[in-house]
């Protein structure tokens, strides 16, 4: 009797073919944007680090006000690594599949990949900083470990993930205009101050809490603070409205991909 070798299924030959695709394009960016010159992809990281920690050295050294009782160290950590992760994601998706047109006559790669690769890229590199300053900070005394580990990584999921959704929203939109390149630096820098990442919402009046707790990121970054604080932040955060905004974004995004897609002109 002949024994046969196991098939692979379809599904796991198409999930093995879309991670070798996103591989290959998240090195393509890598090498694209920090070559291989002075320390390279370290740049990924060390780029937003050199961002927090001198907006951390000016808090310090100004002894700004923030709201809280909160360590200005700790707080510039947790609200400025934060604005990096939803801010920069947009930035890089605005234009993305401009640049890769080329790459579309692969039939392997679809716009979506383009834009899956610059968010990997843009979360790496945030999440790196983050974590290697964290501990830094943590081992000079200058902060206490995270009293709820878990809690800081679901706020930190919860920020990337509105990040990601706006971002491909926008990258997809800005292939059809123009308009949504120049508009949206205007706008980060707009919302960047009520983003969350200087102030706690509890410190703020009746009035403007609710108002700001309309802005998605300001309940991640709120549980961010919680989970590295606990009740000493105060932390508002509502999790049944973020949730759903960001599942509504996220559809709306992948259809305007899937509308892209079938438009898009390979040159």
């Amino acid at each position: 009797m002949v024994s046969r070798a196991p098939t692979k299924t379809p599904f796991l030959c198409s999930l093995r073919i879309q991670i070798r695709v996103l591989s290959a394009l998240f090195m393509r960016e890598v090498l694209t944007r920090y070559g291989r010159h002075n320390i390279g992809f370290l740049w990924l990281f060390f780029e937003p680090m050199i961002f927090t920690l001198g907006v951390t050295a000016l808090w310090t050294a100004t002894q700004s006000v923030h709201g809280s009782d909160l360590p200005i160290v700790a707080f510039a950590l947790t609200g400025y690594s934060s604005v990096l992760l939803w801010r920069n994601m947009p930035g890089r998706c605005i234009g993305a599949l401009w640049a890769n047109l080329p790459l579309m006559y692969h039939r392997n790669i679809r716009v979506l990949d383009i834009y899956i690769s610059r968010l990997m890229l843009e979360f790496g590199g945030a999440t790196i900083s983050f974590t290697a300053l964290g501990i830094l900070f943590i081992s000079l005394g200058w902060l206490e470990p995270p009293e709820d580990f878990l809690k800081v990584v679901g706020g930190w999921m919860m920020i990337a993930w509105f990040g990601s959704a706006l971002a491909v929203t926008l990258g997809a939109l800005s292939h059809q205009s123009e308009l949504v390149d120049k508009l949206w630096h205007p706008a980060s820098y707009l919302i960047f101050p009520l983003s969350g990442s200087a102030f706690m919402v509890y410190a703020l009046p009746p009035v403007a809490q609710k108002i700001v707790l309309y802005i998605p990121m300001v309940h991640g970054v709120e549980m961010v603070r919680e989970g590295f604080f606990g009740e000493r932040a105060h932390a508002i955060y509502d999790l049944g409205y973020v949730i759903p905004f960001c599942l509504v974004l996220s559809v709306i995004a992948l259809l305007l991909v899937n509308w892209v897609g079938q438009r898009v002109v390979p040159e």
